[in-house]
């Protein structure tokens, strides 16, 4: 909508914040002393560091364009000053203040937003309604890197959304971006995510059942209070992060030595919401010969007796491969094998399970599996 556009420039105009010059309009820097204020930068600063081409419009060297005239083959509106297009930064200004008022509370961006738009942004805004700050608040966000170039549409280096879940987790994602400050560059390799994908794991592996015991429950509210502490500080995410695993080393810990550990899952889970984790399993594609499985169920059933037998009841199918199901089926034979103390059928399962890449871990809740792809 050009209409906003052109009453702020209008109101720059007439309290001479900016002035007319053969079809433009620019913003004069020199009459906000503060300018520079966010990326502090003087204005004879800004001038040697700067390439500026000549403009002979121009008032200052570091004036910027709030209205530039039609140029051929270009669209353009109709204004007082002729027809043309608005600036960059003016588009900004008018679309807050129409929408969200003369001061923000929280503004954002990229990094390379610092200056010159963001900086002209706050010049035009406080000019235009005599307020300040324009923003309260400004966060701007490091770039995210492949390699040593920025991730840009322009260079062609993109990693979608999409491509990136076929390979990871939404947690081992987001787990990797979270590991470092919003403000800091981040460089996106595929070595990272693997490193996150194992450290997303071991959160799931904390919230496995602990045992029912009477024993002295974990208590979490320290590592709560780490985590509000750092959210507190800028948004520290990594040093939440560090909460966060440090929570689940100790609930490990804790429930080796037979405490409960159930409040403090409830508190590994709401932290790790509050950053959008779900700690939902990855799923697993289990790169197993039916043939083997089968062989394996078969060969148990020969040896087995007594009551472990019917718990082979849909194990040996004609499946042409194996489920994760299966597996839960299987460590079900095991756990029945060990209470009647068939110990050597019960080994020989974990042994075969080894063998295919699965790890088994017993704990006082029972016994977990996990799959290692080669």
């Amino acid at each position: 909508e050009i209409g906003p556009i052109l009453e702020t420039i209008q109101k720059l105009i007439d309290n001479g914040s900016a002035y007319a010059a053969a079809g433009d309009v620019y913003f004069r820097v020199t009459k906000k002393d503060d300018y520079g204020k966010l990326s502090h930068r003087t204005l004879d600063g800004m001038q040697a560091g700067a390439r500026i081409e000549v403009d002979e419009n121009k008032e200052h060297p570091m004036d910027f364009v709030l209205w530039k005239g039609a140029r051929e083959g270009e669209p353009y509106w109709e204004s007082p000053w002729g027809p043309g297009r608005p600036g960059w930064h003016i588009e900004c200004t008018a679309m807050s203040m129409t929408y969200l008022g003369a001061t923000l509370d929280i503004h954002g961006g990229g990094q390379d937003l610092i200056f010159p738009h963001h900086e002209n942004e706050i010049a035009q805004s406080e000019a235009s309604t005599g307020e300040t700050p324009f923003s309260r608040y400004w966060v701007h966000n490091g770039l995210l890197q492949l390699g040593q170039d920025k991730m840009s549409k322009s260079l062609g280096n993109l990693v979608s959304v999409e491509e990136a879940l076929d390979q990871y987790t939404p947690d081992a994602i987001r787990l990797y971006f979270l590991s470092s400050h919003y403000r800091s560059p981040l460089s996106y390799t595929d070595e990272g995510c693997d490193a996150m994908e194992r450290s997303a794991d071991r959160l799931r592996h904390a919230l496995r059942p602990g045992p029912e015991s009477a024993a002295e429950p974990m208590d979490p509210s320290a590592f709560r209070e780490q985590f509000i502490a750092a959210m507190d500080d800028d948004l520290n995410t990594p040093r939440a992060l560090a909460a966060i695993f440090d929570l689940s080393r100790e609930m490990n810990r804790q429930r080796d030595e037979g405490h409960s550990i159930e409040k403090a899952q409830e508190c590994l889970r709401d932290l790790g919401g509050l950053l959008g984790l779900t700690f939902q399993e990855r799923e697993t594609t289990l790169s197993i010969d039916a043939g083997s499985f089968n062989s394996l169920v078969e060969s148990l059933h020969a040896q087995l007796t007594g009551p472990d037998q019917g718990d082979l009841a849909g194990l040996v199918s004609a499946t042409q491969e194996v489920s994760g199901q299966d597996i839960d089926s299987l460590l079900a034979l095991r756990a029945s094998c060990r209470e009647h103390k068939q110990y050597a059928l019960a080994d020989e399962i974990r042994a075969w399970l080894d063998a295919q890449s699965i790890s088994v871990e017993d704990s006082a809740g029972g016994s977990t599996w996990e799959y290692r792809p080669s």
